[in-house]
């Protein structure tokens, strides 16, 4: 066997031929509705090299809702940024206005951090 070859995942072998693989990435995340969501909204400046970010954490949902939700933000604030990780990430100072656009939508957003 090489030393460079990659494996991925978990090799199974089973005579059985009802056998079912369940893949981890087929399992569906639930997406809570706004009024359920207890999202806090952040200034961050740290390893960012001093240029101010908002971030939102404490979405509790899929990849794809949590990007959604981050396209339509950055539409409204007019700015750049990136969901990954469970965070939002928002170009700039903009708590307020996410604030306001979050309660807005009926979204349970605080504002957190100094």
């Amino acid at each position: 066997m090489s030393k460079n070859r990659k494996i991925t995942g978990n090799i199974v072998y089973s005579t059985n031929q009802d056998l079912v693989r369940l893949n981890e990435a087929d399992e569906q995340i639930e997406t809570l509705p706004p009024q359920d969501q207890n999202l806090r909204v952040w200034i961050d400046r740290k390893q960012r090299k001093g240029k101010a970010v908002t971030l939102i954490t404490g979405f509790a949902g899929s990849d794809e809702a949590m990007n959604e939700l981050a396209r339509m933000l950055k539409t409204k604030c007019g700015t750049g940024g990136s969901a990954k990780d469970g965070e939002i990430i928002i170009q700039g100072e903009m708590r307020e206005k996410v604030l306001e656009i979050l309660k807005g939508l009926g979204y349970r957003a605080k504002a957190a951090g100094g």
